[in-house]
């Protein structure tokens, strides 16, 4: 296989793609809600369009767009979230040098790198799946988005466990010496060793096919595969061998998930349902049906309130919790005070509800002043999390269908018709409504803009904000608070030896899937200021460096180059190449056309792979016990 040089776009890039991300949440009139409720509930449409002025769907999206800027690009509707960590392990965010500890509940996305150091382990979600990462153990994530997850192993050794593999979309983990691609939901054990030259796969359940060197192999469940050289793979296939510690391990992790009470009210696909088992409890609200209570929380705790803010692109500024359980509650579903206290209410349980941010509505920024209490010039930003039948208005640019989806899958008595009237009122015709929170104080939660801003921890900096202040603050469509250097990464944040000896952006890698190139986009924001202005921004709000920014290239990356005499029956991509084929026909490609959005399913187990431990034998059937045969009396 001949090395090609291949550019990979810098990740810096990927803080300019969309606006800042902190949408607000508009109250519908209850009544209406009623009334409406049954209508429409759970499914997907287009907005409708003034019948005064006729639109063509692509004319009513422009609209609620600058006429000089580009079209909406939706970001993922998932990401991945480091939700265990033992011993050291560490992260290197997209766009920054310094690895730093981990922070668990961060999202993670496209250009993020993890480490497990010696005498580690760590597990990542991508909404159910599991990637269980070993002692040692490097990943980087080259693509997440909603089709297609590619991670790079760098070097050592993961466990994926795959729930619910959806067809058309790719799973592909490429090592020093072959890409591999998971076509089947199951477990896989994928091992490399540190100079690249072999890679081990063990498929405890499931199939995958394998490409490197310039040939392609179909991979069997109960199966390990040997793959051993660079530009030419040999291989050996044996039974798969007995679990060792590590994957024993990884069973315990699969059956806590399994055995989750949450599962019952939460969907699988979001991830963090089993953290709240531990933490709260579950009970029935007359109107908003299943809602978890959580414990522990001190008296006068809202939602938000312990944790930081950091800028994460392409959302923008993103709510990472400090609570163990501090995930599910604060990207999905909906809160609500009632009886003293705040419960959280799941949307819908559906496959692949969508990821949000930060599920709040702002108020303050620029114009929000704490001159009753601090004096004259104080000024910073509060925030409150939405309600059930709130509609949230994304702060980034985005589809109708995407506003839509966002919203039906996280609430369940919010329906299309409401959520297309805010669509309309709001981001078409620039008017703010009413929202539940909003003026309760009991809900809001106010800082500086140095605390915001610079990701630090808000329940040390909280500002006490009476009933006068809340009814003169002003509501903002958007934060308008621009990323400084400091918002990327929390501020406690420990920059750690714990790293790869080899940054991961110099190893070899093999891929069939070209790695994301996000296209350059402007950020916008209420600030006045070139930060409004274009893809370019202002030296003092300049994106680090890129992790490969220096290397300008990586020297070792591979896309897989089918045989010259075509006998591969697996067609691969060369250069440029964003599609391949699989074994069965299915098309997999990054350039997919978008799809308008139908009613998502109901989520079950059975679709799911939720079984009983793999390394406990399977319970043989006993035979039925012999039934005593009546004898006749003498």
């Amino acid at each position: 296989m001949t090395k090609i040089q291949k550019q990979l776009v810098p990740v810096a890039l990927l803080s300019g793609i969309l606006a800042i991300s902190a949408g607000f949440m508009f109250a519908q009139d209850q009544q209406a809600a009623q009334d409406q409720q049954s209508q429409d509930q759970g499914q997907y449409q287009q907005p409708s369009q003034d019948q005064s002025q006729p639109q063509s769907a692509d004319q009513n999206q422009g609209d609620a767009q600058d006429q000089n800027q580009a079209p909406a690009l939706d970001p993922p509707g998932r990401v991945a979230r480091l939700n265990y960590t033992d011993g050291s392990v560490s992260y290197q965010v997209s766009g920054d040098q310094n690895w730093v500890q981990a922070d668990p509940n961060r999202p993670l996305t496209t250009g993020d790198n993890l480490w497990a150091d010696k005498n580690s382990r760590a597990e990542v979600h991508i909404a159910s799946t599991a990637i269980r990462m070993s002692n040692e153990t490097g990943i980087s994530f080259l693509t997440l988005d909603d089709r297609t997850v590619q991670l790079q192993l760098a070097q050592g050794t993961i466990e994926v466990h795959v729930r619910h593999h959806v067809a058309g979309d790719a799973f592909e983990v490429d090592t020093p010496n072959l890409a591999l691609t998971l076509t089947q939901s199951g477990e896989y054990r994928i091992a490399t060793d540190p100079n690249g030259a072999s890679t081990t796969i063990v498929v405890r359940e499931g199939a995958g096919e394998v490409s490197g060197g310039g040939q392609s192999w179909d991979l069997q469940p109960g199966r390990q595969y040997a793959f051993t050289g660079t530009d030419q793979l040999t291989y050996n296939a044996s039974a798969a061998p007995g679990f060792d510690d590590f994957e024993d391990w990884c069973q315990s992790r699969d059956q806590a998930e399994n055995n989750s009470a949450s599962a019952k009210y939460v969907s699988r696909d979001v991830d963090g349902y089993y953290d709240l088992d531990g933490y709260g409890a579950w009970s029935q609200d007359p109107t908003y049906g299943s809602m978890w209570v959580p414990t522990g929380v001190p008296v006068g705790w809202a939602p938000y309130q312990v944790g930081h803010w950091v800028y994460i692109a392409p959302w923008g500024w993103t709510w990472v919790d400090a609570e163990p359980w501090g995930f599910a509650p604060f990207h999905y579903g909906r809160w609500y005070f009632v009886g003293g206290r705040w419960g959280w209410v799941p949307g819908p349980v559906v496959v692949r509800p969508m990821y949000a941010p930060a599920l709040v509505g702002f108020v303050g920024g620029g114009g929000f002043s704490f001159s009753v209490s601090f004096g004259p010039g104080f000024s910073g930003i509060a925030w409150f999390p939405l309600g059930p039948r709130d509609v949230w208005v994304p702060g980034y640019r985005c589809s109708p269908r995407y506003f839509q989806a966002i919203n039906i899958t996280n609430t369940r008595v919010v329906n299309v018709t409401q959520v297309t009237n805010v669509y309309n009122t709001v981001v078409i015709n620039r008017t703010v409504n009413n929202y539940t929170y909003a003026h309760n104080t009991v809900a809001i939660t106010a800082v500086s803009r140095e605390t915001f801003v610079n990701a630090r921890p808000v329940n040390a900096a909280i500002v006490h904000v009476n009933e006068t202040q809340l009814r003169q603050a002003r509501v903002a469509n958007t934060t308008p608070i621009a990323p400084v250097r400091t918002s990327y990464v929390a501020a406690n944040a420990k920059v750690t030896n714990a790293r790869p000896a080899v940054p991961f952006a110099q190893r070899p890698v093999v891929a069939r899937l070209n790695p994301a190139t996000p296209a350059a986009r402007p950020v916008y924001t209420n600030e006045t200021g070139p930060f409004n202005h274009g893809p370019t921004r202002p030296a003092g709000n300049a994106q680090p460096p890129a992790n490969n920014s220096q290397q300008g290239s990586r020297p070792g990356f591979q896309p897989f180059r089918p045989p010259a005499n075509g006998t591969n029956t697996h067609p691969g991509t060369a250069n440029g190449g964003n599609a391949y084929r699989a074994q069965n026909g299915t098309q997999y490609n990054q350039n997919r056309p978008a799809v308008r959005y139908a009613a998502p399913p109901q989520a079950r187990d059975e679709q799911y792979d939720v079984h009983p431990p793999l390394n406990q034998p399977k319970e043989q059937s006993k035979p039925a016990p012999k039934q005593p045969q009546a004898h006749p009396k003498k």
